[in-house]
């Protein structure tokens, strides 16, 4: 008898998984687009969509890999265990109930995060 997970067997678990990820790019790119909007972007559907590594060079202390700083690895982590503690733990409604609320919320906000802090070094990178 074995515990540990393999891949998700069924077809709806593989949808959620695509969906959390399509819910941060989404967030992300609505971000950038409402960021744009406001800093008065002639295309600001154009400018949400352009890569942002592009203008940064490598500010990212070795210590926290391709992050940009604790907070963010630290979100990242942390939601990343509630996500698996909710998928792991939670069986039917309860489960069904914690990925359709809580989830998406931690999705959101570490998207928001994320956002916020290239919006930070954005912004640093142009006064200097």
């Amino acid at each position: 008898m074995t515990l540990a997970r393999a891949f998700p067997d069924s077809t709806a678990e593989w949808w959620i998984y695509l969906g959390v990820l399509v819910l941060y790019l989404l967030t992300r790119w609505f971000l950038a687009w409402r960021q744009a909007r406001k800093e008065g972007a002639e295309h600001p559907v154009r400018t949400a969509f352009e890569d942002e590594d592009a203008e940064e060079t490598n500010t990212g202390t070795p210590s926290t890999g391709s992050f940009s700083s604790y907070r963010q690895l630290m979100g990242f982590v942390g939601g990343a265990i509630v996500i698996v503690l909710v998928a792991a733990l939670t069986e039917g409604g309860l489960q069904l109930t914690l990925m359709c609320t809580l989830v998406p919320v931690i999705v959101v906000l570490l998207a928001y995060l994320d956002f916020r802090r290239a919006r930070t070094q954005r912004l640093t990178h142009r006064h200097t």
